[in-house]
């Protein structure tokens, strides 16, 4: 997987049940749009042939949505990677796609952090903590445990 792979938190999020049905803050919109408008600027990423894959859960789609009205893309739903998937399951997942595309999953805590350890250090316990709407890029030639290198992380403070 020589493209990049993004993996993106959701922005802030109320309070609510169920879960699945929890939706972002006006805080975690402003967040979202902060986000997809910092990376539509970038020149270094070629993102107009960028997958925009998201959890199913509301806040997640909310956050995708809003990076891809920033890069007029379409948000593609990936069941896979709400809260409580396995990292594990992400990266045999990622290990079957084509390698042409760069690749951003917009999901949530604790898993973002979870796969993000499991590529980078081949431990899904030793994961990095994630701000809401964060993106960590990573590089990769095989998206495998232990086999990533953290490129850039970048959060909407890093930016504001």
């Amino acid at each position: 997987m020589a493209e990049p792979l993004l993996i993106m938190r959701h922005g802030q999020a109320g309070a609510g049940s169920p879960d699945p049905e929890r939706r972002l803050t006006e805080r975690g919109e402003r967040e979202a749009a902060r986000m997809g408008t910092w990376l539509a600027a970038r020149r270094d990423l070629d993102l107009t042939r960028l997958r925009l894959l998201s959890s199913p859960y509301r806040r997640a789609r909310q956050t995708a949505d809003r990076v891809a009205e920033a890069l007029g893309l379409a948000v593609e739903t990936l069941p896979l990677i709400t809260p409580d998937d396995p990292p594990q399951a992400v990266v045999d997942w990622l290990l079957e796609q084509a390698e042409d595309r760069p690749l951003m999953l917009v999901s949530h805590m604790p898993l973002v952090g979870a796969l993000t350890g499991l590529l980078v250090e081949g431990r899904a316990d030793r994961g990095l903590g994630f701000p809401t709407a964060a993106i960590v890029e990573l590089a990769a030639e095989v998206p495998a445990a232990g086999c990533a290198r953290l490129a850039r992380f970048t959060s909407p403070a890093d930016i504001a």
